[in-house]
């Protein structure tokens, strides 16, 4: 009877120990968290490039910027613009599958979606040299079944100007001012200058108001 409530006790304190480690850890990681991102922080996506000569006007505005962003791109349009998909890499912006002809992967088969994300991935990988890991779905439109065939994390947004359908650049700017707040995510499109304006412009006008941008792979953890 002594020996099974000392057992008892042991697993009862054993138990406790373990709680209060996993507490402490989890504090840790909060205050990491916390001095890692004590500014209001938004993620600045661009879809649908790279375009031989709009993506290469917003690199040159970010780079001047001190801006990192993340691209996510169409497969078919890399041909041609590796040397921007390289730039990407190399000044620190993430590069994401926009699949290879922006289909809509909820109305192709599995086997057809699947090769719309394989072979941007591979496009994007002989490149940079590093495996993909974010793709965001056109018109995000997503099918849940596969995450079990890629291994590849979903991005969305929560903030979306139209840029695409509307080419008034001050139009574009308030809709994005209108709409973000820390960790937010915002939708832009790299593949016409007045969206890389725009991009440009809310870039200034979120840092003068102390916002601090990161990427995708930042701010999903944070």
């Amino acid at each position: 009877m002594w020996e099974k409530s000392f057992a008892a006790i042991v697993l009862v304190l054993t138990c406790l120990l373990m709680f209060i480690y996993l507490l402490e850890q989890d504090e840790n990681v909060q205050t990491v968290a916390s001095a890692v991102y004590d500014e209001k922080i938004v993620a600045i996506t661009f879809d649908d490039g790279p375009h031989g000569t709009y993506t290469k006007m917003l690199l040159d505005g970010l780079k001047e910027r001190g801006v990192r962003a993340t691209f996510f791109v169409v497969g078919e349009n890399i041909p041609g613009n590796e040397e921007l998909i390289l730039r990407m890499h190399n000044e620190g912006h993430v590069i994401g599958n926009h699949t290879y002809t922006h289909a809509d992967l909820t109305k192709i088969s599995e086997k057809a979606a699947l090769l719309e994300i394989s072979k941007t991935s591979d496009l994007i990988e002989q490149i940079t040299g590093e495996k993909v890991q974010y793709i965001r779905p056109t018109c995000g439109n997503w099918k849940e079944e596969l995450l079990f065939e890629v291994d590849l994390t979903p991005v969305f947004w929560n903030v979306d100007p139209l840029d695409w359908c509307t080419y008034d650049v001050n139009v574009v700017v308030e809709r994005v001012m209108a709409g973000v707040s820390d960790g937010s995510v915002i939708l832009f499109h790299d593949i016409f200058d007045t969206s890389v304006a725009a991009a440009l412009e809310v870039i200034d006008r979120l840092s003068a108001q102390g916002y601090l941008f990161v990427t995708v792979d930042e701010i999903l953890i944070s």
